[in-house]
């Protein structure tokens, strides 16, 4: 290679950023001391653009120039040297040298910033409108400090004071190494693991070569103390170890349980068997511990012997130690093979004993998992587990707990037993096995960090395994609940199916938690899954709380079948009356109504609509027709387009119904914008041909909008009703007791026809309709009762005498005097109604009888009626008096408004004959006249009116102003001071009057 002094400069510019920026990147890989790493190659960066700069301004050669560049490339070069020192090495060895690489870092850019600010002065002349800029870089990175990453400090922390005390147990071991795994970003298995040991030891191997003896003991003393993990142990060997002690112990009964230690094992001190054994320069040996706790406590001799100690110095007993550690496998093997015998008998105690013995036995010594399962134990316990007793049960899942945890061989040969579905049933028990085996089920689902991928595949297969973890989430258990909840979040994690799984078991949580945050792909399995979901009132309810709605609201504006899915959805939630309310708030009812009327839309998305929009005016007519601002929409364009849409001759069936039922709903609000809509559209003349329609449900919904309007359309009602014979069609609905709404509609369409009365009711007294409605007024249903009295009403409001004996005839006045008693204020009003159209016709028919002047001729089986002076009964006359009612129509002269004036007039048609004073003399007898007089109080001005009316009479009379007359003359004299209608003040100052001339004034207090 040539030399640098005859390589043009402009050339080793152009080299040396080219190097720069080789070096930046390498940096960025290297995988320890990221961060460091990380801003070396970040100020590496910030110089190329310098060297670059240099070269397009064409910097002039000089020896202060080239002395600079050399020094600055000497130092990437450097920098690219540490670069590739530590980019392929061991990981393990790379964390235990952090601090060393840390500081290597670090010198590498304090070096580089000394040769930057080098240059910077050597091309001053090149460099003065970027001198600023340099002199921060190189400033910067003089200023540099790193730092080794926390955690990694205290795991060497950690090795170093296991190394000091001479830790050497696999618990210890393990919880080391897995620390130092995941630090470097090793998987925690066995075949990664391996690898980094056989590079470790490669480490320490060059050490030796290079004769570097500290670092080489050092090596070899992590190697041996990380050798003792799981993860590095070679199966077949920790097998091999198993059979040779198990060889050893052939000698030994299956009842011996322990073999007793030799006398060199116990400390001198502690009196236990050693577990770090040390030694004194006397050669005596304790526990590490105790020796230390003698030697603190001030003791200067030998404990055993009692000399004097010279020497406190402790020496590990290596050869000891190990014996102590072969004693106590020996022991280990022992208690397996007799935990096995006791598994194998079938006892329970015995049983108990055994599951007991392991669980020591996982306790003391990791290794005894795999001996335990290299005897075959665990497919043991898991058949006991299925067959014993409660106890035994429940104590095998712990023991099975203890045998598998943080042990990725164990689960694997847990899984290979078919332990799963063992557990799988144990989740259906009592809270002592269930909590157990939901606990080992989420112990088994994972590897450390990572899921156990066969579990995970075997409870995403059983859906009895997803339903009873459904169930222990739903219970009382906590402990039980947040472990069933965990399992059930792992397998919905990342997989589709399982949160299908999972809701078909009634959680819903994964599922609306996907339908919000998930792809789109994702959001349109599970709406569609959930479309498919047969569900009842309380799932549907459960979903909208969960917050499903928002969600399929917002997937309305995606493509069309996102449209087709999320509005089918939404139509089976509505069904949910608890879920409308979420279905307004998200602004769901705008996109509905758009597409709804939209004719270019499929048949399927317009149906759905059509579904929506009627369940939510089912209930609450306009109250959710809301934006989603809970702003209100105007209802006139939806009554509107509901309309056309009926009057549409291709509109299908399966819109058109539903359509229907919202329009019903919508109009049954009776808001003024809504009649006003109907009433402009002409709505009643779209409808009425629909009261024909071959489809029973249109047809009802139908004649429930038609009800909704019939009192202010019923001209045009009773003239479609009367042509040919619709009518008829019309009065068979009413047999179908098992449609009572279709029934209160008829007979409040029928009832509403006053004004055609006369037609309407000839035509049904012809088709004798009068038997279907005395059968409905016997119903329960009290608005059914109220409807048919309005009908009856219709039959009584003519001058036909021959219907209202047809009515009397129906046994009429009992079922009167009964809703007189205990119906609603309107039956009662109606009642009472129907009993002043047959009490006006009374006068005419009452026979007044002949007197032939032998009074022995006289027929002995009539009397003569005291209010109409003639011969009456109820069948013939419809004498109120013989159907006693009188005192039924007195009582509801207290009820309401509307009832008491309606009784009122029914007992005024008592005193319109020509015997005025007897008919007063017989309302005061039942009790009538203080009633009235009361009825005087009331702001109702038509009460008023009727009841001046009638006093008027009963002040004719002498001797009901002797009675009543003081009473009257009050009420009529504070009325007179509160009265604003002059007509009513009139009447009162005309009662007033007849008072006075008719008996002596009598002085007011």
């Amino acid at each position: 290679m040539l030399g640098l002094e005859i390589v043009p400069i402009g050339t080793f510019l152009a080299l040396l950023a080219e190097q720069v920026l080789r070096t930046a990147l390498a940096a960025k890989d290297v995988v320890i001391e990221k961060e460091s790493f990380k801003i070396l190659s970040k100020y590496l960066c910030d110089i190329e653009p310098v060297l670059k700069e240099l070269q397009l301004r064409e910097l002039k050669d000089s020896q202060a120039v080239r002395h600079a560049l050399e020094s600055l490339k000497s130092d990437i070069n450097k920098a690219k040297e540490l670069v590739d020192k530590y980019d392929n090495r061991s990981r393990f060895y790379l964390l235990l040298k952090c601090r060393h690489i840390v500081k290597e870092v670090q010198d590498v850019t304090r070096n580089i910033g000394r040769s930057l600010a080098s240059l910077s002065l050597a091309s001053s002349e090149v460099l003065s409108d970027m001198s600023e800029r340099v002199h921060q870089l190189h400033h910067e990175m003089q200023k540099a400090e790193f730092e080794a990453s926390l955690s990694q400090v205290r795991i060497l922390e950690k090795l170093q004071q296991g190394l000091k005390e001479h830790k050497t147990d696999q618990g210890f071991a393990n919880d080391l190494l897995e620390e130092i795994a995941r630090a470097v970003g090793v998987p925690v298995e066995p075949l990664e693991i391996n690898k980094e040991i056989a590079s470790f030891k490669h480490e320490k191997e060059e050490a030796a070569a290079r004769k570097e003896r500290a670092e080489e003991c050092f090596l070899e003393q992590v190697i041996a103390l990380l050798s003792r993990a799981d993860a590095v142990n070679n199966q077949e060997e920790v097998e091999m170890l198993y059979f040779r002690r198990v060889q050893t112990i052939k000698k030994f009964t299956t009842e011996d349980d322990h073999i007793p230690p030799f006398r060199s094992f116990i400390c001198p001190i502690g009196g236990k068997v050693m577990i770090d054994p040390v030694s004194l320069g006397t050669g005596t040996t304790c526990e590490r511990a105790c020796i230390k706790a003698w030697i603190d406590s001030g003791h200067t001799n030998d404990p055993e012997t009692g000399e004097v100690l010279d020497d406190v110095s402790l020496r590990p007993n290596i050869r000891l130690k190990e014996s102590i550690e072969e004693w106590q496998e020996l022991n280990y093997c022992l208690k397996i093979r007799n935990a096995k015998s006791r598994l194998l008998s079938g006892t329970e105690s015995r049983i108990l004993v055994a599951l007991n013995q392991i669980q020591e036995l996982t306790e003391q010594n990791p290794i005894n998992k795999d001996w335990i399962a290299t005897e075959g134990l665990i497919s043991i316990v898991l058949s006991v587990v299925g067959s014993s007793q409660k106890s035994v049960e429940e104590t095998g899942l712990i023991t099975l707990m203890g045998l598998v945890k943080d042990h990725p061989r164990n689960k694997e040969r847990f899984v290979d037993s078919g332990g799963i579905d063992q557990v799988v049933k144990c989740l259906d028990q009592n809270p002592s096995i269930s909590k157990p085996a939901v606990e080992l089920l989420f112990e088994l689902l994972y590897d450390g960090p990572k899921l156990n991928r066969p579990v995970y595949d075997t409870i995403s297969q059983q859906s009895t395994a997803i339903h009873l973890l459904v169930t222990l989430l739903k219970g009382s258990v906590r402990g039980s609940a947040e472990k069933a909840e965990a399992i059930l979040w792992c397998i919905c994690d990342e997989d589709d199916d399982n949160i299908v799984r999972v809701a078909a078991a009634n959680w819903y949580k994964p599922l609306s938690n996907r339908l919000e945050q998930g792809p789109e792909s994702s959001r349109l399995l599970l709406a569609k899954a959930l479309l498919e979901m047969e569900l009842v009132n309380e799932n549907l309810k459960v979903l909208g709380e969960e917050g499903m709605v928002p969600p399929l609201v917002a997937m309305i504006s995606g493509n069309l079948e996102s449209k087709a899915v999320s509005l089918g959805v939404l139509a089976k939630l509505s069904a949910c009356e608890e879920n409308k309310k979420y279905i307004a708030r998200a602004g769901a009812v705008p996109h509905v109504l758009d597409l709804l009327f939209s004719a270019h839309i499929s048949t399927l998305i317009r149906e759905s609509c059509a579904l929506i929009l009627e369940r939510l005016a089912a209930s609450s007519c306009i109250q959710f027709l809301v934006d989603a601002c809970a702003v209100a929409l105007d209802p006139q364009p939806i009554v509107t387009n509901l309309l056309c849409l009926q009057q549409n001759p291709i509109s299908n069936h399966v819109i058109r119904r539903p359509a229907l039922g919202a329009l019903v709903g919508i109009c049954r609000s009776r808001e003024e914008p809504v009649n006003k809509a109907f009433s402009y559209a002409n709505g009643i003349s779209i409808i009425l041909p629909l009261l024909e329609d071959s489809n029973y449900e249109i047809q009802e919904m139908a004649i429930n909008l038609v009800f909704c309007f019939c009192g202010e359309e019923t001209k045009k009602l009773a003239d479609y009703l009367l042509f040919e014979d619709r009518l008829v069609n019309f009065l068979s609905l009413l047999k179908d007791d098992s449609r009572t709404e279709l029934q209160l509609a008829i007979l409040g369409i029928l009832s509403s026809l006053r004004s055609s009365a006369p037609a309407v009711a000839q035509a049904l007294f012809r088709l004798d309709a009068l038997c279907e409605i005395f059968r409905l007024l016997s119903s329960q249903n009290s608005e059914l009762n109220e409807n048919a009295l309005g009908i009856v009403l219709l039959f009584t409001n003519q001058l036909d005498l021959e219907m209202q004996r047809a009515v009397v005839r129906m046994g009429t006045y009992p079922l009167l005097i009964n809703f007189l008693k205990s119906g609603t204020e309107t039956a009662k009003a109606r009642a009472a109604e129907i009993m002043t159209n047959l009490s006006t016709s009374t006068p005419k028919l009452s026979i007044t009888p002949v007197n032939t002047g032998f009074w022995c001729f006289w027929p002995l089986w009539f009397s003569v009626c005291e209010v109409h002076g003639g011969i009456c009964d109820t069948a013939t006359t419809f004498c109120l008096l013989k159907a006693n009612a009188l005192s039924e129509l007195v009582n509801v002269l207290q009820d309401g408004d509307k009832a008491a004036l309606a009784a009122l007039q029914a007992l005024a048609t008592l005193v319109d004959g020509t015997m005025v004073f007897e008919a007063v003399r017989v309302l005061s007898d039942a009790g009538a006249i203080y009633p009235i007089l009361d009825l005087l109080k009331r702001d109702n001005a038509a009460i008023k009116e009727e009841a001046l009316n009638l006093l008027e009479k009963i002040f004719m009379d002498n001797r009901m102003v002797d009675v009543y007359g003081i009473k009257a003359r009050i009420l009529l004299v504070d009325l007179t001071g509160r009265l604003k209608n002059a007509y009513v003040k009139q009447k009162v100052d005309g009662v007033i009057a007849q008072l006075n001339c008719t008996s002596k004034p009598v002085p007011l207090l």
